[in-house]
């Protein structure tokens, strides 16, 4: 890769997934992570903290500011994922307690001072329920002069996981995925038509799993836990990357291909809250045509990609010294 690095921030939930995510993005060195903030999502928001700063020495980092963000959804309760992640939301492996500490400011005091500070314009890459991001939007606005594009891990074009039609991410934080689309910044949106597909080969896993380097063989542990996979309990071996596919989207945005698509985010109570409804209709219905245009904002939707391509991209970074 040529040029300088991108500057980067992730706001995650660490999980498995957000930890695969973190491990390629430190070690990348087309990335400059400028720093990490916290959200509840997969786990509480403390153990979010936990597991970041964990994560962040296991891989290595440098010393990257780690800030603790909301503690709940806007307006919903506390719906952690635990049956996926374990009750550690690490994968219940048993990694010691950080050494490292958080910053003394909050997630939206961080983001705000390191995106203005950049000297070059920042891509945000939420992995989580977007909470941080909408307060920091409504709290901060004039932050969006210094974002490049934000590509957040969520949503779905066609099924969900959450529900039968809403992602984990947008789900458990409805109005916070509203308020991130009237952002005023590109957006690529990295859902689940694409994060289901993106698997490590089981003798790579394999490979990770018996190193006698710590990073590696926590990396191969992650991908064996394989709550990413499309069938996580099923007899194949091989490990889904998950929330790391949209960081390597930002690494590598031709591994991906999106369609520039109005994208909405159902707030109404009942089965479809939660949902993001992409319209790749070719021309308007009868709804906007008789009731006039819905307010829908324009997305790159990733709508197909390369798995080798990721999973190449993902080992050579991880694994290179």
């Amino acid at each position: 890769m040529t040029g300088q690095p991108i500057p980067v921030i992730i706001d995650c939930d660490t999980g498995v997934d957000d930890a695969l995510a973190l491990l390629f993005a430190v070690r990348h060195p087309g990335l400059d992570v400028r720093a990490v903030t916290c959200v509840a999502g997969n786990t509480g928001v403390d153990g979010v903290v936990r597991n970041t700063l964990t994560v962040l020495e296991q891989a290595g980092a440098g010393d990257i500011p780690v800030a603790r963000g909301a503690e709940r959804p806007l307006i919903e309760p506390v719906r952690a994922a635990s049956h996926v992640h374990g009750q550690d939301g690490m994968g219940d492996l048993g990694l010691p307690a950080p050494t490292r500490r958080p910053v003394d400011v909050d997630a939206v005091t961080l983001l705000r001072r390191e995106i203005l500070a950049s000297p070059r314009p920042v891509t945000l890459i939420p992995t989580a329920p977007l909470t941080n991001i909408a307060l920091l939007l409504r709290t901060h606005p004039e932050v969006v002069r210094n974002i490049e594009r934000i590509v957040f891990m969520g949503g779905a074009v066609e099924v969900g996981n959450a529900t039968p039609v809403a992602e984990f991410n947008v789900w458990h934080d409805p109005e916070a995925a509203a308020i991130l689309l009237t952002a005023g910044v590109p957006i690529t949106m990295y859902g689940l038509d694409v994060f289901s597909r993106v698997l490590v080969p089981a003798a790579d896993v394999q490979r990770l799993r018996a190193s006698s380097e710590p990073r590696l063989r926590l990396a191969g542990e992650l991908l064996a836990h394989r709550p990413s996979a499309p069938d996580p309990d099923g007899d194949d071996p091989s490990g889904g990357l998950g929330d790391a596919g949209a960081v390597c989207a930002v690494v590598d945005p031709g591994g991906i291909t999106t369609e520039l698509l109005p994208v909405e985010v159902s707030l109404a109570p009942g089965p479809t809250r939660g949902q993001t409804i992409v319209d790749r209709r070719p021309r308007p219905g009868e709804a906007e045509i008789h009731h006039g245009e819905r307010e829908q904002r324009l997305v790159d939707v990733a709508l197909d990609v390369d798995v080798e391509r990721y999973v190449k991209l993902w080992l050579s970074a991880v694994e290179g010294e």
